[in-house]
């Protein structure tokens, strides 16, 4: 069987990398990797060369990402992925695409697919995040695909309300988890000597992205944020920039602006990887922004999340998130509150509602089994 996995951004690699490897090592599959989006952006560090050190072949490359992030931007990269998708398809014939999650690229190429006659499995569908763009996307695909992974059982009977077929639903948890199980994370030591810096008593990994759908404007979300940042002492902040969607350049100037005049106690990096962001986020005293990673992955460390704004907004929450709103007193209460010596004492055994990890490992059992000659025309499940 071929199963093209398709990956645009760093973070959705380091998600998917995990499985990628699970079926490269499985015989019974042809893996296929598609690269798009930021991979191949200079200004997003041209990311697919890591999947090639890797020893990992990139099989085909869809230039899509246009110098720009505004609305019109973004659209007319959809168009030209979708074209650069048509080429791809037509090339590679792959029997099953792979999609993750809700961003713009992949709803282009789950369009692309449908009209190939391409089934699709989708990782991560089911969820709410009211506060972007995203949520309608993931929707979208969700009924454009024939194989659902969902990451908590609520997640899994919201894609058969959507009328999807239950034997075609399994809830298989995150799979931004199976890092944390496989990966030795670093030590404090070790990431000050690879990273090039040096931590202070209290650090914080803050990790902000667009709320594309916010009546609020992204630069005064992202300035209260660092104001609230420039109140704290003997304190480091390790930024890793915004993801390539509406006003996301705005986000990564002023993070530039910031860390330029704020060196000591800063640093800002295009992509750390999944191994040095893991270890960033076990060590800090709170991951701060309104990163996904911080909902799903950041419980399983033992780390608090600050969640700001409503980019998560409906998404399943351990109790180690705590949320607030875009004010910069609201933002620098919780700051200063994750200060206290025994502020994540009592997260680090914490429920995880999004599993344990070991995720990739049942997805390939799942396609191991499944008959692709089933997946014609699609029924619609009436739930009630």
């Amino acid at each position: 069987m071929k199963i093209c996995v398709a990956t645009g951004t760093r973070a959705e690699y380091g998600l998917l990398k995990p499985l990628i490897n699970r079926l490269k090592a499985c015989p019974q599959f042809n893996l296929q990797i598609l690269v798009t989006g930021a991979h191949l952006s200079p200004e997003f560090g041209l990311t697919y060369r890591q999947i090639e050190e890797e020893g990992l072949k990139v099989d085909y490359k869809v230039e899509m990402l246009l110098s720009s992030d505004t609305a019109e931007g973004i659209t007319k990269s959809m168009g030209l992925g979708m074209l650069g998708f048509t080429e791809a398809f037509k090339n590679l014939e792959p029997d099953l695409l792979v999609i993750l999650g809700d961003r713009y690229e992949m709803l282009a190429m789950a369009s692309t697919a449908l009209i190939f006659k391409i089934p699709i499995a989708h990782i991560h569908g089911g969820e709410i995040t009211e506060g972007a763009y995203d949520d309608a996307i993931r929707h979208a695909i969700t009924k454009m695909s024939h194989l659902h992974f969902s990451s908590t059982e609520s997640y899994k009977h919201r894609i058969i309300q959507m009328g999807e077929q239950p034997d075609r639903v399994f809830n298989v948890g995150a799979i931004g988890l199976d890092n944390i199980v496989s990966l030795d994370l670093w030590s404090k030591e070790e990431l000050e000597k690879n990273l090039n810096i040096r931590f202070k008593p209290h650090n914080f990994l803050i990790s902000f992205h667009p709320e594309t759908l916010a009546e609020i404007s992204v630069e005064r979300q992202f300035e209260n944020l660092l104001d609230a940042l420039t109140k704290l002492e003997d304190s480091f902040f390790i930024f890793t920039k915004a993801n390539a969607d509406t006003n996301g350049r705005i986000i990564n100037q002023m993070m530039e602006n910031f860390v330029s005049q704020n060196g000591d106690k800063s640093a800002l990096f295009d992509s750390l990887g999944s191994l040095r962001y893991l270890s960033v986020m076990k060590i800090a005293d709170a991951v701060v922004g309104n990163s996904s990673s911080g909902i799903i992955e950041a419980p399983s460390v033992g780390t608090a999340t600050i969640n700001i704004g409503d980019r998560q907004k409906g998404r399943i929450q351990a109790d180690s998130v705590l949320n607030c709103g875009s004010d910069t007193k609201e933002i620098y209460d919780l700051l200063k509150k994750a200060q206290e010596p025994d502020f994540n004492v009592r997260f680090r055994e914490v429920e995880n509602p999004y599993g344990t990890g070991n995720t990739s490992a049942q997805i390939v059992e799942v396609l191991k089994e499944i008959d692709l000659s089933n997946f014609g025309p699609k029924r619609f499940y009436n739930f009630i």
